[in-house]
């Protein structure tokens, strides 16, 4: 078994296999030649496409297109050539227009694009342990200023907590309302912003007062889970393998990207943490952290977090790992779980 499989294992927990999409297109009249797609392709690789005519059609031109963008088109019966190194990890859709006579037809096919980028088995060392609120249901965790913020969940019992991390001083505390279920939150443009579950719905925040300024609702039909931001853009997920962008300043989303380890779909992805360029990750119910590539969505790192577990006697397996803050002062980790009762400061090496 390949090294970044073992290393998907710790993110999935399950046997891995292939995803390869094997049905035929849906037209009768055309198909695209699938016979020579591998299971998975890889973003260095190019994908030629050609055509089935069972009914020997005398075709003219056909038309290609890749996720319903036009890539190009041939004459006759010619194959078509599409590098796929510029196309975000995850299905890519193929439409061909087939021109014959007058008439024309489409022939689709779906097909996976997977990472090429072998994760790295990454170390961290503990450098300093502090107290952490049993009943606190971490979604969010993040550093402003110095100072330590945290959001939390579960109906009737959300709230947005600032707090000293070393003494657990609460300095504010803004309880949601009971039908909101709390996650993640970031800082940005003198700005908090907080996701709520499957309520659809956002809230914006004073940064230095906590006053809540706006609340508005997702654009799309989506859970709100993690969150983070790169300073120009924010990052949130909502519990499948995509990672969303957002405008802070009108709240769309403008892009997105799938997350992948090697050859498989990382699904659940949670809290996310902007670090050095990357964006950390916690994966629902796994005991670890992936490192991402935001521009790609390949997983590049994976930081086994199992032997946290091994420091706390009080935790259940429903006690997931949940909480990843980046403090810039001391260029160290923050990391808890959810009613965990301890909150490590880490640093992370190869």
């Amino acid at each position: 078994m390949k090294k970044y499989n073992f290393l998907t294992v710790i993110l999935l927990g399950i046997t891995l296999i292939g995803c390869g999409d094997t049905k035929k297109g849906e037209n009768s009249l055309f198909n695209i030649d699938d016979s020579a797609f591998p299971a998975h392709f890889l973003p260095q690789e190019a994908i030629s496409i050609g055509i089935l005519n069972p009914n020997s059609k005398e075709i003219d031109s056909i038309t290609y297109f890749i996720n319903d963008k036009k890539v190009g088109s041939t004459k006759g019966t010619e194959k078509f050539k599409f590098e796929l190194k510029d196309q975000k990890l995850g299905y890519q859709y193929l439409k061909a227009t087939v021109y014959f006579g007058s008439d024309s037809s489409d022939a689709t096919k779906r097909v996976e694009l997977v990472s090429n980028i072998e994760p790295k088995l990454l170390k961290y060392k503990i450098v300093n342990t502090y107290p952490h609120d049993k009943q606190s249901f971490t979604e969010g965790l993040e550093f402003y200023k110095d100072t330590l913020y945290e959001s939390t969940g579960l109906e009737g019992a959300s709230y947005l907590r600032k707090y000293d991390y070393k003494t657990g001083k609460i300095f504010k505390q803004i309880d949601l309302d009971k039908k909101y279920f709390g996650e993640g939150i970031t800082f940005i443009n003198g700005k908090l912003f907080q996701l709520t579950y499957q309520n659809k719905t956002g809230f914006i925040y004073n940064a230095n007062t906590l006053k809540l300024e706006k609340t508005f609702a997702y654009e799309k039909d989506i859970e709100g889970w993690g969150m983070t931001n790169d300073g120009k853009y924010i990052y949130q997920t909502d519990k499948t393998e995509k990672i969303w962008k957002m405008d802070p300043a009108t709240q769309k989303m403008i892009d997105y990207i799938n997350v992948y380890s090697g050859t498989s779909k990382i699904k659940a992805i949670n809290e996310l943490e902007w670090i050095n360029g990357k964006i950390y990750t916690n994966v629902w119910f796994k005991d670890a952290i992936a490192v991402v590539n935001p521009t790609s969505g390949a997983v590049e790192g994976i930081l086994d977090m199992s032997g946290l577990r091994k420091l706390m006697t009080d935790v259940t397996k429903d006690d997931v790992l949940n909480g990843i803050a980046y403090n810039p002062k001391t260029k160290t980790i923050f990391v808890t779980g959810k009613n965990w009762t301890k909150m490590f400061e880490i640093t992370v090496s190869e």
